[in-house]
């Protein structure tokens, strides 16, 4: 293992990086958009309330390949060119943010109605009642749910590898390839994987016990 990582370092450290990346970015987009979405599902408007949650279920409901082959392949060939990376960080958003919007219509319907009256009868507008009183207190209540979700976004991000995104596993596929020692490579891109997963796994840890105390 230790002669792979010396022959093929610099390679599996622009992969580990573009994996880095690509969870990155769909994290902050799958939770702006799973956010709103989650918000949308719980509106007085029902045609509004129809719309996210057809939204939700179309992309909860497709394989996340599917809508990553989609982008790099159907999307380039009809609309504008995309390369793979660009694809797979739109999948993963999509996909997320469809599993984060549930986690967070759930979170905000468990906080009691009481709540939300409390909130209106001291004159704050409904938006103002989600945000500053109804939010604070869901947030709490789906940060265990969210973990899950970012850590399965990481992993997902392997699918990067099926449309040249350049991924820790785009290069451990090259590598097996080359050197037909697979046990070792892949057991060398799990490694990586873990660099990634377990920090996220104790940072969040770290946030539930925090909100606990708070």
């Amino acid at each position: 293992m230790s002669a792979l990582l010396n022959q093929y370092g610099p390679q599996l450290v622009e992969g580990f990086l573009h994996t880095l990346l690509a969870s990155c970015i769909a994290l902050i987009g799958s939770c702006l958009l799973g956010g709103l979405m989650g918000v949308l599902q719980v509106s007085p408007s029902g045609l509004t309330r129809r719309l996210a949650t057809c939204y939700v279920e179309f992309f909860r409901n497709i394989p996340l390949l599917v809508i990553v082959m989609f982008f790099y392949i159907v999307i380039p060939m009809y609309v504008f060119p995309i390369d793979g990376f660009a694809a797979g960080v739109i999948g993963l958003t999509l996909y997320t943010s469809s599993f984060i919007a549930d986690n967070v219509r759930a979170g905000i319907q468990s906080i009691s109605v009481g709540q939300h009256e409390a909130g209106l009868s001291q004159g704050f507008t409904r938006q103002q009642t989600m945000r500053y009183i109804i939010l604070p207190q869901a947030v709490r209540i789906i940060i265990p749910a969210l973990g899950n979700q970012f850590i399965n976004l990481v992993k997902n991000s392997s699918t990067l590898a099926m449309v040249a995104g350049l991924d820790l596993m785009y290069y451990g596929d090259l590598i097996s390839q080359e050197t037909f020692n697979t046990f070792e490579t892949y057991i060398l891109i799990g490694l990586f994987y873990l660099c990634i997963t377990v920090p996220l796994t104790f940072l969040m840890k770290h946030l539930e016990r925090r909100l606990a105390l708070s």
